[in-house]
Parts: C-alpha cells; structure tokens; sequence
C-alpha cells in the first residue's frame, strides 16, 4: 500500500476545510449555529486559538480528572483517542440522567399521574430538540430507537414489503457493517440483490461509479454514509442523494459519524431516511434517532409488535397508533432520550464554527505529527490535499500490527482503536486487514497528538 493516498475534491456545497466561513452540507456555519437551526448560546471557553477549545472542555467531561495513571516520570493524562467509536459524556448529560432517574422517572404514554405527565413531556420535548437539530420539519418525522443499527434494521423490515426478487439495494463500499448486513438479511428473505459502489486506493466514493449503477442497476433503494468510519472520508452525500432520486430511489443516509461533526439538514439533504446514534453525539449510549420523511411512513409496516405502538388490540387483531408512536414498541430509554437532548443543547452551546475549527485544526495537526514520524503510514483522502477527510486518523507502523500498538499506546494512557473497524469491505479492497484508528472529539487537544507519537516512537523500539 503507498506511503501517500491522494485527496479528492468535493464540488458544490460540501466543503469541509478552513473552518472560517467554512460550509458543510450546504448549511453555512457562522456565528456558533447552522442557519435554520435552533442558535447556541456561545460559551466563551478559555485558551487561545482553536486549539484551546480542547483544553477548556476536558474540564467539564468528568472522565479526564478521574482516568490519569501514574508514571515513573509523573502523571499521565488520559488520551481518549476513539471518539469515532463512542464519544466521552459531558458533565451535564450525567446530571441529567442522574436527575431523572433519582428524582423524576416514571413510564411515559401510560400513567394518568403526574409522574408520568412530566416524563412524556421530557421525551417529547426531547424529541423536538432532536427534530430541530436535524432540521426536520416536525417532531412526528423522528422515531426514537436504540441507535443507528436499530434505525437501518428498522427500515429493512419496515420497508420489507416495497422490495421484489430481483430488486437492487445500492450501497458505497465505504459502508459501516450496520450499513451492509442489514441489507444482506433483507436480500436473503426477499431475493433482493445487493451491490457496491466502487472506492478508490484513497477511500474515495467513485462518483462515476455510481452514476452508472444508478443509471444501470435502477436500484430501489441508495443506503450510504456521509462519513466513513473507518477513514473519515467526507462523502458529497447532498449530490448523491439528489441522483438517487433522479432514478426514484428511496434514500437512506447513515449518519453516525456525521452528527457530531457538522451541522445537520435533513431536508436540504432531500434524504427520505437519517439514522444516527446518540453515543456518537456526546450522548448517551442505547438511545439514537431515525429520521424519516413523513411521506415514508404509510408505506412501512410496524418493526416490533407490544405496548406503546398500538391504537387497538382485539383476539381478531390489532390496529397500530400514529407514527412514530407506530415504530417505538415497549418502554424506550427515556432518561436517555432526555439526556441526548441535553447533550445537542451542549453541542449547540459550544456552537459548529467553534467545532468545525477545532477539529479541522487538530486534524491537521495531527495528520502531519504522524506524517513525520518512521513507519507510519496514512489512509485516507487527506494527503493528497487539504479537504475530503475529517475527525479520523487511520494509520499502520511498519513491523507492529495495530493490537499490539493498541496495547502498547494503553500503556501511556493513550486509547486508540486497533482493527477492521466494523468496515471488512472497506478494508479488504484497500489490501487492509486492519488499521489503528486515531479519532479526534472536541475535548481533543495537542498533548493527545504528543502522546500518540510518543505511543509510536515506543512500539517502534519494542519490535525493532
């Protein structure tokens, strides 16, 4: 595999780069909110530049004070370096469980109490919160489930129906295996088939690839991520979801990565499914959403049977309650339902140009703090340019296979991800069998870039 992967430019409105005036998704960011988004009050964090932001935010995730070990050479900080696979918990989104569930809890939908009232309030107040940060049109067109994969496996069944033997559900090779295996399921029950569209060396979506599929294939259904997790790559996915419907695709786009990142439009998008989850998103885990448009939801079929998701229930039948009560049987995660609103009250305080600057800073940083050291090589869209690639940084060093640097860099207190990153086909058409991924959050800060390559310099010498 080459030492250098070349960086793909992205037309139009999917820029992602310097982060002043920056533009993603076709939503300016400026002044701390996404237009047509609920605005953030802007917290004035302490540190100079973009890089301070980091420093001033690890003091409001408890996880930092508490995760340090001790060294012959003096304290070692925790490097939390996996962001991309779940994303430390800010202060207020633990007060926030801790406060319903010692003082508020009760079941929601089901009690003529108070208890019970206020708690159905919180959860749909939340789920308005989620609606606006996605820039959805109503509170109705978001389902609560358990995260991106429950939202991708809920619409395969919900949909179940729509599909013939013979069908084609078009997905990127890039995909997350939420994102695939789904798909592989559905194909076996209903004879559908699926295909790929083709990347490059660089973990590029092949956009002539894909038109062609499209235009060839006919494909009933477009599944794909708008960043991938595995490299970062940033996917023109407004564009592509365009084409999808020029052909008459439904259009699903996973957007785990994307959530935390940048700003969110589902509309703008035009995408008839969203799914994210809310541990990616500074939340809590066993909570996410599934946007869906709400023209979708009379042609899908409820995903689980019980309490809560029907209107009426006879010995000679049921009858199924209004969307998206229709697809939330049995009693939710509604402390973390709460909780993930509280966590997109925090995003948005800290604002998206605040964000999107720190990161894209960061990355850089420490994209050319490895580029610079022996060994190591880099995937992804980044090296042939300075766009295309954000929060995630893949890399091998030469004569170490990524678990054992993974268990090397724990030694210094640096948490790094070492595998196939839930994306085989990825990987294996890249000649990949695993990589360690470095992924950067907004309490991310330039000591983890230190001690990431202090981890290298180590491994380097316990195999040379």
């Amino acid at each position: 595999m080459e030492n250098t992967v070349r960086q793909s430019s992205i037309d139009g409105p999917e820029k992602v780069g310097n982060a002043i005036g920056i533009e993603v998704m076709g939503v300016e960011v400026k002044g701390g909110r996404s237009d047509g988004q609920e605005k953030g009050q802007e917290r004035g964090r302490t540190g100079e530049g973009p890089l301070g932001l980091g420093e001033a935010l690890r003091q409001e995730f408890p996880i930092f004070a508490y995760q340090q070990r001790s060294s012959s050479s003096g304290a070692l900080p925790l490097s939390y370096l996996d962001s991309a696979a779940s994303t430390q918990k800010h202060r207020s989104v633990i007060d926030r469980l801790s406060k319903f569930l010692s003082h508020e809890h009760a079941n929601i939908h089901r009690g003529a109490y108070a208890l019970s009232a206020d708690a159905t309030l919180r959860i749909e107040e939340a789920r308005a919160k989620v609606a606006a940060f996605l820039g959805a049109k109503s509170p109705k067109s978001v389902v609560f489930t358990r995260g991106t994969t429950e939202s991708i496996n809920l619409v395969a069944h919900a949909l179940e129906n729509e599909f013939q033997p013979g069908d084609v559900v078009l997905l990127s090779m890039l995909e997350h295996h939420s994102n695939i295996v789904p798909w592989q399921l559905l194909a076996k029950r209903r004879g559908v088939r699926v295909a790929f569209v083709e990347m490059n060396k660089y973990a590029v979506i092949d956009e002539e690839d894909f038109r062609a599929k499209l235009l060839n294939l006919k494909p009933k259904l477009v599944a794909v991520t708008s960043i991938s997790n595995a490299f970062g790559s940033v996917l023109p996915i407004k564009e592509l979801v365009r084409q999808a419907k020029e052909i008459g695709a439904i259009t699903l786009v996973d957007g785990a990565q994307h959530v935390a990142h940048m700003p969110t439009r589902v509309e703008d998008i035009g995408c008839d499914f969203f799914a994210f989850s809310g541990h990616k998103l500074y939340g809590p885990t066993g909570i996410g959403a599934l946007y869906v448009r709400e023209e979708m939801y009379p042609r899908m079929e409820p995903f689980q049977g019980g309490g809560d998701m029907i209107a009426t229930v006879t010995v000679d039948g049921s009858t199924w309650a209004e969307p998206p009560q229709k697809f939330e049987a049995g009693t939710p995660a509604i402390a973390e339902a709460i909780a993930l609103g509280t966590a997109i009250d925090f995003v948005q305080s800290v604002g998206w140009k605040a964000i999107a600057e720190h990161e894209h800073v960061l990355f850089e940083l420490c994209w050319d703090a490895l580029s610079s050291e022996p060994g190591v090589t880099l995937y992804g869209p980044r090296a042939g340019g300075p766009s295309g690639q954000v929060s995630i940084v893949p890399f091998n060093v030469e004569g170490v296979h990524p678990h054992d640097f993974s268990t090397i860099a724990d030694s210094l207190n640096v948490q790094v991800r070492a595998g196939h990153h839930c994306a085989m086909p990825a990987l294996m058409h890249l000649g990949i069998q695993s990589t360690v991924r470095a992924s950067l959050g907004i309490y991310s800060c330039p000591g983890d870039v230190t001690a990431l390559c202090q981890a290298i310099r180590k491994a380097r010498s316990v195999f040379a």
